[in-house]
């Protein structure tokens, strides 16, 4: 097999795995809506949060990946506070972006909203005569979390995702739009990027050689900043760059991430061009961000023994204090 079908294949292989995904549905819809313009968002909540509560100092926003288990996310986001003896002051909530088959599989109302495919995962916008960007319902979730009616002691927001998750925190925290009523109130806001398959890049440098021509897309949205989703619409990519590396991330990996044929691993010649799997992209990007900006203040770092888990990631030493330091 030449290069080329080999790569064909690859690519093929990973585009089945995630249509797959996206037209299978859940097997659990989140038990609980969020009230927005554009409709009702399906999530999970470790507590009720339309009423005070007073004694949350942290607010654990969690990213399910692309097979849309938001549940599975929220379990393993409590028992992480549980194990870092920070369950009783951690709010976790877990936001659900369903699709049309999750729709149609549990005959939900047309007030639940719903994105096409895996299109969440970019921040496109949501199906519907109202729409919103996956990344603006998450602008939501942080806004009401900074009514201090509701959260007088809340401290900070950490949003968090990892696989498919990973992916939309990082694009979130690229794109993402100010919040300065949560530095008026005192909240600090972070990110925890976990075994994400791909990034995206500010210019067309990459660090895998590869022959553009044969590759037109690769400096597009997810992986560029070409064609960025209407969320993104006002900002120019130096802007973005600026807010970006100013933000407080924590890039954190898997040791033994290292399979480049992981099934749910992005083989596109775009994502191929980052490196050969999760663990070599992660540092690759990293790398990339510290070349261009020396006085780095993100973090990268690895958890030994571990590869796509996101259970084991966020259960880690390593992840409980990513999440709760």
């Amino acid at each position: 097999m030449n290069k080329r079908c080999g790569w064909l294949l690859g690519v093929m292989i990973t585009s089945a795995t995630a249509t797959q995904a996206a037209g299978q549905a859940v097997k659990v819809v989140s038990p609980e809506r969020f009230s927005l313009q554009a409709g009702d968002l399906s999530l999970g909540l470790s507590q009720d949060w339309r009423q005070p509560l007073p004694q949350i100092t942290r607010a654990l926003i969690i990213v399910h990946g692309r097979l849309r288990n938001a549940q599975t996310y929220l379990n393993s986001a409590e028992d992480a506070a549980a194990h870092a003896g920070q369950g009783a002051n951690t709010l976790v909530i877990a936001p659900q972006f369903l699709n049309e088959a999750d729709i149609q599989r549990h005959h939900l109302g047309d007030n639940v909203l719903r994105w096409h495919g895996n299109g969440w995962m970019a921040g496109e916008a949501s199906i519907g005569h109202d729409q919103i960007s996956s990344y603006g319902a998450l602008d939501q979730i942080i806004q009401h979390l900074g009514n201090r009616t509701l959260f007088p002691a809340l401290k900070a927001i950490v949003v968090a995702g990892h696989s498919g998750g990973g992916q939309v925190v990082q694009r979130f925290a690229l794109t993402g739009h100010a919040h300065p009523a949560l530095q008026t109130a005192g909240i600090s806001l972070r990110y925890v990027i976990a075994n994400p398959s791909s990034y995206a890049y500010f210019s067309p440098q990459r660090p895998v050689p590869f022959t553009p021509a044969s590759c037109p897309d690769f400096n597009a949205w997810k992986y560029g900043l070409q064609k960025l989703p209407a969320y993104a619409n006002g900002q120019s990519p130096q802007q973005l760059e600026k807010a970006y590396v100013a933000r407080d991330i924590t890039y954190l990996l898997g040791q033994q991430d290292t399979d480049p044929n992981h099934p749910a691993l992005d083989k596109s010649c775009a994502a191929e061009a980052q490196g050969a799997y999760r663990l070599i992209r992660g540092h690759n990007y990293f790398d990339y961000l510290k070349l261009r900006h020396p006085q780095l203040s993100q973090r990268l770092v690895e958890v030994p023994g571990v590869g796509h888990d996101g259970d084991k990631m966020f259960t880690s030493p390593q992840g409980q204090e990513a999440l709760f330091h």
